[in-house]
């Protein structure tokens, strides 16, 4: 069989076994077993177990379900509510207060949850009830939490920059480094748009009720004092990553004793909430398993096959310079978005697309925030759109998609501004990571 007929028969078969329900972990392992069994027989058996094992056998995988450990744990230790508690007192003073709240707090528990689907919830079930509460606009409020719950995806820790840093052979350190910007600026246009939109009509954000707006500095500053301890966390983790204290991995494990301490120290640490954390990060670590399973099935074989080699003279051929090529992988990956999650998607893609880029001069640290930041897009964007599924699940029975969908989109174009940004200025990204080195 030829490269060329290889290279169309693995996608058809990928996307007609995701067209007929096949879960993605098992739609990649079914077409990576079965095209291999037709070009090499059994011995498809031994050489995809092997690239599994090499890829498994990393030791700076260990961080993520350490990671996902301390955010489970501290979604069940009560930081979300001390977070948006605080930032209610100090921003009610203001029209969008409460909105510019909930982006700050969806920030701090990118930083210290790191699990989109835990953000989203948990800011449904805290901030959405007090926005509608006090009159906010639904389409504002809405869009504010699918947008603030999904900066897990670009803030560190987040598991997918780790997972690219291992798959593209660059320090985990400078990835997360070099999402710092970007994250900033990202949370700088969605709090511009805030003020902006209650600016110019004031009845989208309402003031906080006089005896809030009223509250003494005193007990304000009393008040918070409970951000202490989660952004300790926080620091404890990034700070030791970024100084060279510690490895991602052993930072990881710091954060969880952090998060257990959080919970203790709320009166939160109970065997229902440890089981509930353990529980949770073993489906969620399971999936991301059986995925990276799949997916590598389907490398091996094609890699095998030449089709790396394949690939790259193919997009050779096409006279791109190193922008050219980024903004080509761009649109794949926005149009893979749209049907498949970032998770999915980076460990289908990434083992193809990171050694073209690579021969092509483009630094794979700034690529990697690229890509999440295009991921950044599908998480808000139909038909996937998971942010707006897992927000869903928490309104009222009579908020419709379509509702949903609508109010995301302000944030899909300011998300779409950021990442113009950061392609035509590199040096926003990189700017950190070269100060660190």
């Amino acid at each position: 069989m030829s490269i060329e007929l290889v290279s169309l028969a693995i996608p058809l078969l990928l996307l007609f076994l995701i067209a007929i329900g096949t879960p993605l972990a098992f739609a990649t392992a079914a077409t990576g077993i079965l095209v291999g069994l037709i070009l090499y027989g059994d011995s498809t058996f031994f050489f995809v177990p092997f690239r599994m094992y090499a890829l498994m056998n990393s030791y700076v995988l260990i961080a993520v379900p350490l990671f996902l450990l301390m955010g489970y744990m501290l979604e069940r230790g009560g930081v979300a509510e001390q977070l948006f508690r605080v930032m209610h007192v100090w921003a009610g003073p203001i029209h969008g207060g409460l909105a510019i709240g909930t982006i700050i707090v969806g920030m701090l528990l990118a930083a210290l949850v790191g699990v989109i689907g835990a953000e989203i919830v948990t800011l449904g079930l805290v901030a959405l009830p007090q926005m509608l509460q006090r009159g906010y606009d639904k389409k504002l409020s809405y869009g504010v939490i699918c947008a603030a719950g999904s900066l897990g995806q670009l803030i560190p820790p987040s598991v997918v920059l780790i997972l690219y840093a291992l798959m593209a052979n660059v320090p985990v350190g400078q990835v997360f480094a070099a999402a710092l910007m970007p994250g900033a600026v990202l949370v700088f246009f969605y709090v511009l748009y805030v003020v902006v939109r209650c600016r110019l009509n004031p009845e989208l954000g309402p003031l906080a009720p006089p005896e809030e707006r009223s509250m003494p500095i005193k007990e304000k500053l009393a008040l918070t004092k409970q951000l202490i301890l989660p952004l300790a966390v926080a620091g404890a983790v990034l700070g030791s990553l970024y100084g060279g204290l510690a490895t991602p991995t052993e930072a990881a494990s710091v954060g969880v004793f952090g998060a257990f301490l959080a919970a203790f120290v709320n009166g939160r640490l109970n065997l229902s909430n440890i089981l509930y954390a353990v529980k949770q990060t073993s489906i969620t670590i399971g999936m991301l398993i059986w995925i990276f399973f799949g997916a590598n099935a389907v490398i091996s074989v094609y890699s095998r096959a030449g089709g790396i080699s394949y690939l790259t003279e193919l997009i050779g051929s096409l006279g791109l310079g190193p922008l050219g090529l980024v903004l080509l992988i761009m649109a794949i990956l926005f149009v893979l978005g749209m049907f498949i999650d970032a998770l999915g998607i980076l460990v289908l893609t990434m083992p193809v697309f990171i050694p073209i880029l690579a021969n092509a001069g483009v630094d794979l640290v700034w690529f990697g925030i690229i890509f999440s930041l295009n991921m950044q897009i599908s998480y808000l964007t139909p038909p996937f759109g998971p942010a707006v599924f897992y927000l869903k699940g928490v309104t009222s029975p009579e908020t419709t998609l379509g509702e949903l969908f609508a109010s995301v989109w302000p944030f899909v174009g300011l998300q779409a501004i950021t990442l113009s940004l950061m392609v035509a200025f590199p040096d926003i990204v990189l700017w950190i990571p070269e100060l660190i080195k």
